[in-house]
């Protein structure tokens, strides 16, 4: 029975979705993860530190002698880099670390984009350390700026002159320090400056064998984002693009995972697309974030984890097709900062014809943040209907039946202020 060490932040939507998957393939997993330092190994679990990953490696290899493995995935953008080390540390198929790192600092894999022709917004980086008011007035307008290492929209603002610019370089430069990141991440210590890109804006979901790109999945995303913040709400698939340009961005995203080196295992891209063509925004490698995975089914009711698995310990793949239905995700924003007090409406949310799910992941009591200072969701709803326009129309439809009570620090005790959508 092939072995999983599978990475787990200590802090993930993915650790569920990623084990019933290793279940259903019945296989051996060990979960890797900082967890729990102290606590001793075991085949079910290895404490490992993943900011070190020297020790850690040391740690895998001690570990492998009893218990030898045959796959190791991360699932995010930090496991998916210590994944490929302590793969190419035991001699498993593997990304390069190289290409992992390129993918996840935004400097680097634009650079090595840019080097392969492919078209990524004009840009350029400057150090935490720089005077803001200095560099804008080398910035091209409109522009965005964000962190070379966040995800998730987490930091990424627009600025449209000289004085938005200044503000939202010492916003992020205050998100990079609240997290700790500069003072252990090197990429923590710049931020990146890029033309704003109109256009509708999409995410791709693949997965690579030996170098060629499957495309699983190509997602829609209706609402506009064109700032100042960048949310991301609704994802639907399939796409309701025209064909010729849902070809133009597959093969963008096999050009760009081949620049960057990426031969194997799953990919996200996130993509815009305007008269000028395609412009590749973002390119990890790991799946899709969050909750919004169970909104793909394919070949014999497989997950994305189950594909994604299958390919990590070497097994046949029996389909990439997706199930016939369009099928979405709503990621529920998180409308301003407070505590929750309570979520209503989840009953009627799920009565709304299509929607199959509806998860509010924040706790009541826990203090909410939103963007761009926000680093998760609310929740997330699943939808499935005939066509992309029904999931969207009932996602929609549950969004307006929820209720949020959030309440700021002075209110807590006693009052809270009531926020519907």
């Amino acid at each position: 029975m092939p072995r999983l060490l599978l990475l787990l932040p200590t802090a993930t939507y993915r650790a569920e979705a990623f084990l019933d998957a290793a279940r259903k393939l019945d296989l051996d997993v060990t979960v890797g993860s900082e967890a729990d330092a102290v606590t001793p190994s075991s085949a079910g679990f290895l404490p490992l530190s993943f900011r070190d990953v020297e020790k850690a490696k040391r740690a895998v290899l001690i570990f492998a002698e009893t218990y030898p493995i045959d796959a190791i995935v991360g699932v995010d953008d930090n496991s998916a880099l210590v994944a490929a080390s302590l793969a190419e540390t035991l001699g498993l198929p593997h990304n390069s670390v190289v290409s992992v790192a390129a993918a996840r600092n935004k400097q680097r894999m634009r650079a090595l984009l840019q080097q392969h022709g492919i078209q990524v917004p004009p840009h350029m980086v400057v150090s935490i350390e720089q005077d803001a008011g200095t560099a804008a007035g080398k910035v091209r307008y409109p522009c965005v700026v964000k962190p070379l290492i966040l995800s998730a929209s987490c930091g990424v603002i627009r600025a449209n002159n000289p004085e938005e610019f200044v503000g939202a370089f010492h916003r992020i430069v205050a998100i990079l320090k609240r997290l700790g990141l500069t003072e252990r991440d090197e990429g923590a210590r710049s931020v990146l400056v890029e033309d704003f890109v109109s256009g509708r804006e999409v995410a791709l979901e693949g997965l690579l064998q030996h170098g060629e790109l499957r495309v699983l999945a190509l997602f829609d995303k209706p609402d506009p984002l064109d700032g100042p913040f960048f949310e991301e709400t609704i994802y639907v698939t399939p796409s309701r693009l025209p064909l010729k340009t849902q070809d133009m961005i597959a093969a963008c995203a096999a050009d760009a995972a081949e620049a960057l080196g990426l031969r194997e295992g799953p990919i996200h891209g996130e993509f815009r697309v305007n008269d000028r063509g395609v412009w590749i925004i973002e390119m990890a490698a790991r799946s899709i974030g969050g909750r919004c995975s169970r909104t793909l089914r394919f070949a014999t009711d497989l997950s994305l984890e189950e594909l994604v698995l299958r390919h990590a310990v070497g097994m046949d793949l029996p389909g990439f097709e997706r199930e016939r239905r369009a099928a979405g995700v709503m990621m529920v924003p998180i409308p301003r900062a407070g505590f929750l007090i309570e979520a209503r409406g989840e009953t009627d949310a799920l009565a709304v014809p299509g929607i199959e799910e509806v998860t509010v992941t924040a706790q009541p009591g826990e203090y909410l943040t939103p963007l761009p200072e926000a680093t998760r969701y609310l929740g997330f709803m699943i939808g499935r209907r005939e066509t992309p326009e029904e999931v969207e129309a009932c996602l929609r439809e549950a969004h307006r039946r929820l209720t949020f009570v959030i309440a700021d620090a002075r209110t807590r005790a006693a009052a809270s202020k009531t926020i519907r959508f």
